[in-house]
């Protein structure tokens, strides 16, 4: 489907019966999640891995404004 536009995909969509439009926009949302999941679980492994290398530099809100002022 690398061809298809979003404007022919939109008109695809439409000319599947109603039942199939609500099973399709589940599905996508369903997907969506699953990605969101992903890419949160990615960013969770990578920050511990960091943590674990000692990137990770702990501290409050003052800390953190001193080190944008620079």
């Amino acid at each position: 489907m690398a061809g298809v536009t979003f404007q022919k995909a939109l008109e695809i969509i439409e000319s599947l019966p109603e039942e199939q439009r609500e099973s399709l926009v589940e599905i996508v949302k369903q997907r969506l999640i699953e990605e969101r999941r992903d890419r949160l679980a990615r960013s969770i492994k990578e920050a511990r891995e960091e943590y674990k290398r000692g990137k990770v530099k702990r501290g409050n809100i003052n800390d953190l404004m001193r080190i944008l002022e620079k």
